[in-house]
């Protein structure tokens, strides 16, 4: 039996537990890279498959997690020799065993951020996950697991699909507020990854059973697929290294997963084969079940298309801004011949201030490189908005193109009945997991009745759905023809609109504003229809969110539609409101040197504009008067809406980087020599052992855009350099990480070493395995439960 056989029985499925677990057990030195075990004590790596098999498991992970092109850097083997004999060794053992049992390719995070929080480009990172693929080519199935980046995961999960055929499991890490790291949400992950071609999905790692519960519960309404769930033993006590949750305790709750409709069980760190064999033993005596989402073929799912972070749900009106299309538009247009993409994510964070839930994206100009204008212009909307996006564009490759790199499920605008537009479209929609507009013509044009249009909108439902693109993803535009010259038209579309909701099941679509083109008073046109249209059924309004009767119009008829309940959005939206944007308003800061403007660049993450402000404001203001009320005050803002969880990590780093880069106007002008900008000198490092430095370097960020010098000592730093480096002159904090309970013996030697030798140094410390107790036990002056949290620590310290 294959294992997409396994899959589709009504059976459960037993992975294997923690792998650095049993090596730890077995003597693996802290700093050693484990999947070298491959190659020097395969018979190690065997016998601990063997024993998770003979405990239970049906798929064990090769010892292949982190052997990338990054991390197996000047070790002196290929990524391809460690994986082919991981596999290999695995393989081994599932025939040994006289079980049946597969072996998995088993892919961690490459160990690099990518675009936009870090430099490392998607096509970057696909093609060091490529890499790993070929070298794993004879596994039975492909893990990607321990992401918390959707991004990254997307990368990952193309690089499976397009170079293997292996199914794929796909496992993120949460934490307990629901989101991953970055900031990536449950449904977000479920819409994305199943649409992509995942074959399971689920979580692993970060928490215990209980505390994983509320987000496994939310991907399972949110997807068809095998749902699939590896936590931790609980969590580690830094003092014995012991997990606090034993195998029964583990096995209890597996039985609470089971009702939620999970399938596919494991145990991530500090779990062993002690634990599979709880699992199998307390879930032989239940039956899989399935789940709503499962019974009833996706039906009990939204519709619905997201960002990373942000699912714009349609199940009431919600509004598509247009703003972001050079038709009429001569500055627009400038903007595109000239590569002013300022101007550009200026009308998206406009939109999505004035009321838009969702952004239409066209760059379309017959002077530009469309693919790649539409390819640069969705990584920056992504950078700076969360607002879900609509691609538009009559054009296949760059409508693939803003699907390859957008990170999350998007809207593909259009596809229409013509047979060669289906043919070359829905294959692209399908591949890629997005939405579509339909539109209700062919090659005969628009047919002026709505019966016509309502055949055209069913032919294209069929052809999707035959295409296996969910009929929920479908969303008919019915097509506003202008009251000037088709007057007879209007409530053609209409009847058109109406019958596809009614009829067809379909969410509806619908471009507004042509409906008064060539008319006086259009605003007052627009409005009307609009009203007319979403009483009809009309669920995604394509309008401009600045016109303050077009927003008014969607909020009053969700109000008294009773979608609006208790009329809050209305209330909130009006009540004591702030007069409505002018327009161009996102776009105008530059010239408006200020404060304000610096802290608008700095909010939306603008590098460009911050740059410019800052070379403004330099000509009238003290540099050190720039940086201390103005670029600390909008950090500080930053900082406060991360840690109450209105912007997440990637916003958080963009805000730190349009300060960098107002920082580096300040010191150039500046005379050489002239230290006055920096407030102090601040000692990194990842402690002796520990080769995990991804959160030291989003405290480096940090730390340098708020105006510290950073000295970065890099990873796996031994205990002389950390005292070394704690001597240099001006050096009053360094900042200490470990993400391995194996290392925090190193973190409390080189605490004690640093102590002694300047014992007036201040030391903060973080990492996933760290406490506060554990922090004050081993003599650390601060603990840092985040980024944030060392920059309150560092301004303690040098009293800024």
């Amino acid at each position: 039996m294959d294992f997409k056989k396994l899959l589709s029985q009504n059976e459960f499925i037993f992975l294997d537990g923690a792998m650095g677990t049993m090596l730890q057990k077995s003597g693996l030195e802290a700093g050693e890279i484990p999947e070298l075990l491959n190659l020097t004590h395969p018979d190690m790596i065997k016998n601990i498959h063997r024993m998770y098999i003979d405990a239970g498991s049906q798929i064990v992970y090769a010892n292949t997690f982190g052997a990338n092109r990054y991390k197996l850097e000047d070790c002196g083997h290929s990524v391809d020799e460690v994986i082919g004999t991981g596999i290999a060794i695995a393989k081994k053992a599932c025939a040994e065993s006289g079980k049946e049992a597969y072996a998995a390719l088993d892919i961690g995070p490459i160990g690099q951020l990518l675009e936009p929080t870090g430099s490392l480009t998607f096509e970057e990172a696909y093609d060091i996950f490529k890499e790993q693929m070929l070298a794993g080519k004879d596994a039975d199935v492909i893990v990607l697991e321990t992401m918390t980046d959707l991004y990254e995961v997307k990368a990952a999960l193309l690089a499976a699909k397009e170079n293997t055929d292996k199914p794929v499991i796909c496992t993120m890490t949460f934490e307990r507020n629901g989101r991953t790291f970055t900031g990536c949400s449950c449904s977000a992950m479920a819409l994305t990854l199943e649409g992509l071609g995942a074959d399971a999905i689920g979580v692993n790692c970060s928490l215990g059973p209980k505390d994983l519960m509320p987000v496994v519960s939310e991907i399972c309404k949110w997807t068809t697929l095998p749902v699939a769930v590896k936590p931790n033993a609980g969590l580690p006590d830094p003092n014995t290294n012991l997990y606090d949750v034993l195998p029964d305790e583990f096995a209890e709750a597996a039985s609470e997963f089971a009702a939620m409709g999970v399938k596919i069980f494991g145990g991530c760190c500090g779990t062993n084969p002690d634990y599979i064999s709880a699992l199998s033993a307390r879930l032989s005596k239940e039956k899989y079940t399935e789940r709503e989402s499962v019974r009833t073929k996706g039906a009990s799912i939204p519709a619905a298309v997201c960002s990373y972070s942000n699912t714009a749900v349609i199940d009431q009106p919600r509004i598509i801004g247009e703003r972001i299309n050079p038709t009429g538009k001569k500055r627009f247009k400038e903007a595109l011949k000239s590569g002013d993409i300022d101007y550009i994510l200026g009308q998206a964070i406009e939109q999505a201030g004035a009321g838009a839930d969702i952004l239409d994206v066209n760059v379309g100009l017959p002077d530009i490189d469309e693919k790649a204008m539409m390819v640069r212009t969705v990584k920056a909307l992504q950078s700076v908005t969360d607002l879900p996006l609509q691609v538009d564009s009559t054009i296949p490759e760059v409508l693939e193109a803003a699907l390859r790199v957008y990170n999350g499920k998007a809207i593909v605008n259009s596809v229409n009945g013509e047979e060669k537009s289906l043919e070359r479209i829905l294959p692209i929609v399908k591949k890629y997991g997005a939405a579509v507009v339909g539109l209700a013509l062919d090659e005969n044009g628009i047919p002026p009745k709505a019966e016509q249009r309502f055949a055209i909108a069913e032919k294209i439902m069929n052809r999707a759905i035959a295409m296996g693109i969910p009929k929920r993803d479908v969303f008919i535009d019915c097509l506003t023809l202008t009251a000037s010259a088709q007057q007879e038209g209007v409530m053609e579309t209409v009847k058109a609109l109406h019958r596809v909701k009614t009829e067809l099941g379909l969410k509806t679509v619908l471009g507004v504003s042509n409906i008064s083109f060539g008319l006086p008073n259009r605003e007052l046109i627009n409005s009307n229809f609009l009203q007319i249209c979403l009483v009809s059924g009309l669920d995604l309004p394509i309008i401009n969110p600045n016109v303050a009767a077009m927003t008014g119009a969607v909020r009053a008829y969700k109000l008294l539609a009773n979608i609006d309940k208790d009329s809050m959005e209305f209330i909130a939206a009006y009540n004591n409101a702030a007069p409505a944007p002018a327009a161009n308003a996102g776009t105008a800061r530059t010239e408006n040197a200020t404060a304000e403007g610096l802290l608008f660049a700095v909010q939306n993450g603008l590098k460009s504009e911050g740059a410019a402000i800052t070379e403004k404001l330099l000509e009238t203001t003290d540099p050190m008067i720039i940086v201390d009320d103005m670029l600390i005050p909008a950090l500080d803002k930053a900082g406060a809406d991360f840690e109450s969880g209105k912007i997440f990590l990637p916003q958080l780093i963009l805000s730190a980087g349009v300060a960098q880069a107002a920082f580096e106007v300040i010191k150039s002008k500046i005379s050489t020599g002239d230290s006055s900008v920096s407030k102090g000198k601040v000692v990194l490092a990842t402690v002796k052992g520990d080769i995990h430095d991804i959160g030291k370097n989003i405290v480096k960020v940090l730390l340098e855009n708020y105006g510290y010098e950073v000295i970065d000592l890099g990873r796996d730093v031994e205990y002389q350099a950390v005292v070394d480096a704690a001597k240099i002159d001006g050096v009053k904090l360094v900042g200490l990480s470990a993400l391995m309970t194996t290392t925090l013996k190193s973190m409390a030697d080189t605490i004690e070493l640093v102590k002694k030798e300047r014992p007036d140094c201040k030391i903060v410390v973080g990492g996933a395995v760290l406490t506060p107790e554990y922090a004050e036990k081993i003599g650390a002056d601060y603990y840092a439960r985040d980024a944030k949290a060392t920059v309150d620590a560092a301004k303690e310290v040098y009293g800024n």
